[in-house]
């Protein structure tokens, strides 16, 4: 009997199934890539939008005289 046979008697209905991170979090491990991946664009947009904000008050603003700047 092969590897993948006793595997698939082992765990029963579980197989084939994709694990979870945690045995008592309803999260599956693809799932918990897949949320690292959208943080991560999420946070690099934010500080691209933290910069923009930060050179249009710091150069833009004081330019066409909206705020001054000592």
């Amino acid at each position: 009997m092969g590897e993948a046979k006793r595997r698939k008697e082992a765990l029963g209905e579980k197989y084939g199934q994709e694990a979870n991170i945690l045995p008592w979090l309803p999260i599956s491990k693809s799932q918990g890539e897949q949320f690292v991946k959208w943080t991560t664009k999420g946070t690099w947009t934010g500080i691209g939008l933290l910069a923009a904000y930060w050179v249009t008050i710091r150069f833009i603003g004081p330019a066409f005289g909206w705020w001054q700047v000592d």
